[in-house]
């Protein structure tokens, strides 16, 4: 059931609300660009504009019409920062990038900043060094989180300086031929697949509301909204959300969209699941926390929620924590995780097939980054339950194998061949779950130090997947595990070591977060059924990137001491897709990670060759015979 109302407050900013058209399209040059936000930013009376890689929801994986840093920089990896000074403009990314935005950026308008690397100034430490006293620095309310925006700007007034937020983003203004922004239809999910009812999940949350003395919460993270309204979309390619914020009360639940897709197939959804929605505009949600706050309300928000919702609650009105929605959804039901177990027999199977077809493709010449990536999407779409890619295939050849988050392009496109290591990084968005897998082969002659340095990986990722540990143990344990075996000759890697994710929903989502820094808000501890990806790497630039990575559960163990009580728990591999064995070197691993290697194998071997049987390859069967075969230690 639901209720439609025009909005009671005229709203007061509409979230990416587009500028009227332009009538010029064509495309700026960068000093256009940069020349006319430095305009603006003198209009505004700021000195320096920071631009993140976020959208309004803080969103890791945005849209096309949210990518406004990439507009301003020509960047177009998922994460960094772009700061505009009135004479300056630089850009932060993280080791994920170095190599990435060292291509894309042009350095006459840009200093790339590689996050992490000695010398290099944080952004707190270049903006105090480049703004005259009594400065003021902008940005938009919506694209920077809370917690941000009171540490940075503390940070910036103990030295004499203002962080204020604009009404208008600058970029838009400039950007003359901006996206649309997207406005898909809506998935219902089937208690089939969602195991448990919108209803049920909103009761929890009002139990909640209970808990803490508040009279509504507002939900505004996109994944954490279509999980507990058992929808899905697809408004973020490959990331099956839709824009939107909830606020959810003691009695109502209000949904701010574009109601034009509240169709009579969603309405039916809604009525099934148990829920009577009140479906607002999407732009209005300022205008419905206001009237919560007029009418006295105390309101949840989340610590990664904007300014813009941060500052229209009054302090004494606002409660703000981590988010409870994230915290559940975490969490898998016995229907989501039995179907995550299921969505990776099948897409091993597609991965299985693929490595087996480029086996026997590679020589001719014509296997190249691209049509690699498109194969074994088409082998993914032969599987039952797909519906899309989970995120673009990682298809990196040799040299382009050490840019961690690479992307193949026309102009990167390499052939693939026998003489360099081939990562694939790919994922499957099927009903019942979502995958992601990493595997590196070589397909020729393995050099020795290839082969010490992906099995120092295959040390680490054996030593993650085997351990025992208490319930809530912190995510930095594991990222220790994966790093030893590297750590020990002086090799590491710069990325984390294990994200979680969703249940067909994002393949990012936080918690479980398996990290360096312990004071990560996704450091949540781990509990059971959670689900994480374990993968450790190694990267050489310039030549070739190894990495491994397989889906892991949080599950039970059985241990003679339990930790006092506490609870014991492991991993359970859910991932079907043999390591290669053409790149261990078998005299760095003892007899137990051997037997570990090998009862993996056999796992493989039982519940993904079937389906191989199944789907008439008998030649990608037989070639799983081989890749799994037993490994005697040497």
């Amino acid at each position: 059931m639901l209720i439609f109302h025009p909005s009671l407050l005229e709203s007061r900013r509409a979230l990416n609300k587009d500028d009227d058209l332009m009538e010029d399209m064509t495309p700026k040059t960068m000093d256009v660009i940069l020349t006319e936000i430095r305009s603006l930013m003198q209009d505004y009376s700021i000195e320096a504009y920071i631009i993140p890689s976020v959208d309004a929801h803080n969103s890791e994986y945005i849209s096309l019409h949210d990518r406004r840093y990439q507009y301003v920089t020509n960047f177009t990896g998922s994460a960094g920062t772009a700061i505009i000074t009135l004479s300056k403009a630089a850009f932060w990314t993280d080791s994920r990038y170095h190599l990435q935005a060292e291509n894309e950026i042009d350095p006459a308008y840009w200093t790339l900043m590689k996050e992490g690397l000695t010398g290099v100034p944080t952004r707190d430490e270049w903006l105090l060094s480049n703004l005259s006293p009594g400065a003021q620095v902008g940005t938009d309310p919506f694209l920077i989180a809370s917690t941000e925006y009171e540490r940075l700007g503390a940070v910036l007034a103990q030295h004499g300086y203002r962080l204020i937020t604009l009404e208008r983003n600058l970029v838009d203004i400039v950007w003359n031929n901006r996206p649309p922004q997207t406005s898909e239809d809506l998935r219902p999910l089937a208690l089939t697949y969602t195991g448990q009812r919108a209803s049920e999940k909103v009761q929890a949350l009002r139990v909640n509301l209970q808990e803490h003395s508040a009279n509504a919460i507002v939900v505004s993270a996109l994944d954490e909204i279509a999980w507990l309204l058992n929808l899905r979309g697809s408004d973020i390619q490959y990331n099956l959300v839709f824009f939107a914020y909830v606020i959810v009360s003691h009695g109502n639940l209000h949904l701010f969209t574009n109601p034009d897709r509240i169709n009579d197939t969603i309405r039916a959804h809604f009525t099934a699941e148990g829920i009577v929605v009140d479906v607002r505009d999407y732009r209005d949600i300022l205008a419905g926390i206001e009237e919560y706050v007029r009418g006295g309300n105390r309101l949840i928000v989340s610590t990664a929620c904007s300014q813009a919702l941060y500052a229209a609650i009054p302090t004494d009105q606002r409660i703000q924590q981590y988010s409870v929605v994230a915290k559940m959804k975490a969490v898998k039901n016995a229907v989501e995780a039995t179907g995550m177990r299921r969505a990776h027999i099948r897409d091993g199977a597609a991965v299985v097939r693929y490595l087996h077809w480029l086996e026997q493709t590679v020589d001719s010449g014509n296997v190249t980054e691209l049509s690699g990536a498109a194969k074994l999407h088409a082998f993914r779409s032969e599987q039952d339950m797909f519906v899309d890619l989970s995120f673009t295939a990682i298809s990196a050849f040799g040299p382009n194998g050490a840019i961690v988050h690479y992307s193949p392009s026309e102009e990167t496109d390499l052939p693939i061949t026998r003489d360099g290591i081939y990562l694939i990084d790919s994922g499957g968005q099927y009903l019942d779950g979502t995958t992601d897998v990493t595997r590196s082969v070589h397909l020729g002659e393995p050099t020795d130090f290839q082969r010490e340095c992906f099995t120092r990986v295959l040390k680490g990722f054996l030593s993650l997947a085997s351990a025992v540990f208490p319930v809530r143990a912190s995510g930095t344990v594991f990222d220790v595990l994966a790093r030893k075996a590297l750590w020990d000759v002086g090799l590491d890697y710069g990325h984390g070591t294990g994200h979680g994710i969703g249940a067909f929903l994002g393949v990012h989502e936080y918690p479980p977060s398996f990290v360096s820094n312990s004071a990560s808000p996704s450091n949540q501890g781990v509990v059971e059924n959670m689900f994480s990806s374990n993968e450790p790497g190694y990267y050489q630039p310039g030549q070739f990137g190894v990495r491994i990575e397989d889906i892991v559960q949080v599950v039970k163990a059985t241990v003679p001491y339990d930790f006092n009580g506490r609870g014991a728990l492991t991993f359970y591999t859910n991932t079907l897709v043999p390591i290669q064995q053409r790149l261990i070197d078998r005299t760095l691993l003892s007899a137990a990670e051997i037997a570990q290697l090998n009862a993996y194998h056999r796992r493989v071997m039982d519940e993904v060759g079937p389906l191989l049987l199944q789907q008439d390859d008998p030649d990608a069967y037989q070639w799983l015979i081989e890749a799994t075969k037993e490994i005697v230690a040497s």
